[in-house]
């Protein structure tokens, strides 16, 4: 909330005033400096090869912090600024906390003033100290103070997290199905440089060998399974899931059609006893969690039968990645049960299932719009009372349609990354995009070792991060 402001006009100016505020740097205030400075120093860039030593913020960037106590504080807002000089003592590091402040020294001719400026850090130890000269407002105002717009910028890694629980894992032994382009045989081979996979390819032997030679991967080192034909690669794969000689298949240069035919095959597939279903698992900037979205890729329109099984896959895939008991909104396009929109009865139903103990390991809410599933201020806007609304961390759409588009939105819009993984089969089947990156791969890996092992063993391999206390 925006709160109103009044500045200091000239006249009001006393001599001896004074004005503080507190600032902690932060890695994205070196990256942000950078950007708007140009300076790339390597010594004033977080977490750089270049430099072996610890960041420190830029000086320009430290005396800057005084023109927020003179703009924002005293004399305020209409405050310019004429000159200032700094000479500094000692620098400063990510999360040093600092004390900046300004003290009125002198008034010259109207609007004119002088303040004594000084920044130190928490412990008292003095950082810089100058004199700034500014042109004081000669009008009085009050002003909101104006919330800036997000920026998009050195987010958290959060799918750095669940890759370095599944490398403490043994690799799993996974058939790739058609590994013949640059981005599916690059993936699979940062994937198991990292440990998360073993891999058996399966496609057509001189197309693998030829883009392998252009990658520089030496694929000798795995085992081959010669498939001129995609869908007999796929049975292939499948096949060999069946018998236990791999515990996950992946798809490569392969239409999903093609691969999914061969797994929910009735009497050669790798059916379970649930419903298949896809999770798209995606590390979005502007959240600080992942998200489970499902499912966009294989249910075209569920029935209520079938959104049962889809949210139980995803809850399970979460709690396999660390989430204890996942918070999951069911979406539909209004947050009220309307008989004209099936999706919100659905949800409605859900929501008692799960109360009932029919759906089990997380919080489900619905029917619940989008907006009001992950923005706070949305649903308390609606007075939405809840334990998910607000603060979903998994979404289940009404449909593949607005799952796939949602899913994208995120990825092409919202520059969010993306994972995948079908769950519901006998083991997990990682479902790529053809035009997924080697990241999204490796963290399409990672959640088929977390969850396999937790399907396994019904333990979680990631740390659980303690609960933050919400106010609903």
């Amino acid at each position: 909330m925006s709160l109103p402001r009044k500045n200091t006009t000239w006249q009001e100016l006393q001599l001896g005033a004074n004005a503080t505020l507190e600032r902690e740097c932060s890695e994205q205030d070196l990256l942000l400096f950078a950007h708007a400075s140009g300076n790339r120093n390597p010594l004033n860039l977080p977490e750089n090869e270049q430099s072996p030593l610890p960041a420190l913020a830029p000086s320009m960037w430290v005396g800057s912090l005084l023109s927020a106590v003179l703009g924002n504080l005293l004399p305020g807002p209409g405050t310019l600024y004429r000159s200032q000089d700094l000479r500094f003592h000692r620098r400063v590091q990510v999360g040093d906390r600092l004390q900046v402040s300004v003290t009125c020294i002198e008034k010259g001719p109207e609007p004119l003033a002088r303040f004594a400026t000084r920044i130190s850090s928490a412990a008292g130890e003095l950082v810089c100290e100058g004199e700034a000269e500014v042109e004081a407002p000669r009008l009085s105002q009050v002003v909101l103070e104006r919330d800036l717009p997000p920026l998009i910028l050195g987010h958290k890694d959060h799918f750095a997290r669940l890759i370095d629980a599944a490398r403490q894992l043994p690799a799993l032994r996974t058939a790739v199905v058609c590994p013949e382009d640059a981005n599916s045989m690059g993936g699979l081979a940062l994937s198991a440089r990292e440990g998360l996979i073993e891999p058996v390819l399966v496609g057509d032997a001189e197309r693998m060998a030829r883009i392998a030679a252009e990658l520089g991967i030496d694929i000798t080192v795995w085992r081959q399974v010669h498939e001129s034909d995609p869908r007999a690669a796929a049975a292939a794969a499948v096949a060999m899931a069946r018998q236990g000689e791999v515990g996950a298949v992946m798809k490569g240069a392969i239409h999903s059609d093609e691969l999914l035919a061969a797994v929910v095959h009735k009497e050669r597939g790798l059916r379970g006893h649930r419903r298949l279903s896809h999770v798209f698992v995606m590390d979005a900037p502007m959240l600080d969690h992942l998200l489970f979205i499902s499912d966009a890729a294989i249910n075209i329109a569920p029935d209520l039968t079938t959104k049962v099984d889809i949210t139980q896959n995803a809850i399970d895939l979460a709690r396999a990645c660390g989430l204890d008991c996942p918070r999951v909104g069911i979406l539909s396009a209004v947050e009220t049960i309307n008989t004209s929109i099936p999706s919100t009865l659905d949800a409605a139903v859900l929501s008692k299932m799960a109360e009932r103990g029919q759906i089990r390991g997380g919080t489900v809410d619905g029917p619940l719009a989008m907006d009001n599933a992950i923005d706070l201020d949305a649903a308390r806007t609606k007075g939405i009372q809840s334990l998910v609304a607000g603060r979903a961390e998994v979404l289940i759409v009404p449909n593949l349609e607005a799952g796939n588009m949602l899913a994208k939105e995120l990825t092409f819009v919202a520059r969010a990354e993306a994972a995948g993984l079908v769950v519901g089969a006998r083991v997990p089947v990682i479902l790529t995009s053809r035009a997924d990156n080697d990241r999204s791969r490796l963290a399409s890996c990672a959640l088929a070792l977390l969850h396999d092992h937790w399907r396994q063993t019904g333990r979680c391999a990631v740390p659980v991060e303690p609960e933050q206390e919400v106010q609903p």
